[in-house]
């Protein structure tokens, strides 16, 4: 480990880039995953470029094309006000992926950063930062979430933060787990011995090595972040009409569901590829990147 400190920079590089090819052939093999990513990337790139694709405003209201069912013109139908669907969906898509992005994103910023904290100081800072992240494990995600968003009110920022420390959690016990497992090794004690700060330490040395773990989790979160949203969306404390998120469509589809049951069949079957694809990729990168399963 000491002697890998002083490899050549070239030969570190190269090693790193040997690795990510190596992840990404790996990943590439597995037909299920893959399926995964493209679904991921046409609903990525529809959410990008929503304002070009859709055909209307996702808010423009016609009561003389109400409930009208899939055509050529409304490949999606209409709504109850005539609102276009297809439309709606594809800016549904932009709320419902940066709802999970971002969430997800808070909750390894500030999950990782108490996790390592917690692994790397150990005794009394270990015991704060983890009784209160066991606290925040008793109350189920989803009910905390709610509670958040109760609290500071219906809006797309507020609803990114409640879901996003909901995720915190698990975030901090797989760092601390994974600081833990590499803390004591000799490339930290290399470290130490040369005067680095405690906090680079962490940030260059500690972290990199739990990106694994991290990026698979992330992956999964990011499906479970648009359902809680969706969720939170669908019993009306998420976001507000006429809002186009997925879940807020579903919501209002459901009084019509007997008689008109293509309202709630697209902004449904939307979230079911969304978390679809994202748990496959997922189980992909987790296959991927695990040593164990490596040639």
């Amino acid at each position: 480990m000491i002697a890998a400190m002083f490899l050549p920079q070239k030969r570190q590089e190269e090693k790193k880039y040997s690795f990510t090819r190596d992840t990404l052939k790996r990943l590439s093999r597995n037909r299920l995953a893959m399926a995964g990513v493209v679904i991921l990337a046409i609903l990525i790139l529809g959410a990008v470029f929503a304002p070009w694709i859709a055909p209307y405003d996702y808010a423009e209201q016609n009561i003389e094309e109400a409930y009208m069912s899939p055509c050529l013109k409304h490949p999606f139908g209409t709504d109850e006000f005539g609102r276009d669907i297809f439309s709606r969906i594809l800016l549904g898509a932009r709320l419902s992926l940066v709802i999970g992005f971002i969430a997800v994103a808070i909750a390894i910023v500030v999950g990782g950063l108490l996790g390592a904290v917690a692994g790397y100081f150990q005794k009394a800072v270990d015991n704060v930062i983890m009784r209160f992240i066991d606290i925040l494990m008793s109350i189920p995600q989803l009910l905390l979430a709610i509670a958040i968003t109760a609290t500071l009110g219906s809006s797309l920022i507020n609803l990114m933060i409640a879901v996003g420390v909901a995720a915190i959690p698990g975030y901090s016990r797989i760092v601390r787990a994974s600081v833990l497992s590499v803390r004591d090794q000799e490339f930290v004690e290399a470290a130490r011995a040369v005067g680095t700060s405690d906090f680079k330490i962490i940030m260059k040395h500690i972290l990199p090595n739990c990106l694994a773990p991290i990026i698979v989790k992330a992956t999964l979160d990011v499906a479970i972040c648009i359902l809680s949203a969706a969720g939170m969306s669908f019993i009306g404390i998420g976001l507000q009409p006429p809002s186009p998120e997925w879940g807020a469509m579903l919501a209002d589809a459901r009084y019509y569901i007997r008689d008109f049951s293509y309202m709630a069949l697209f902004p449904g079957l939307c979230i079911a590829l969304t978390i679809f694809s994202l748990n496959v990729l997922g189980d992909g990168l987790r296959d991927a990147l695990d040593p164990k399963l490596r040639d």
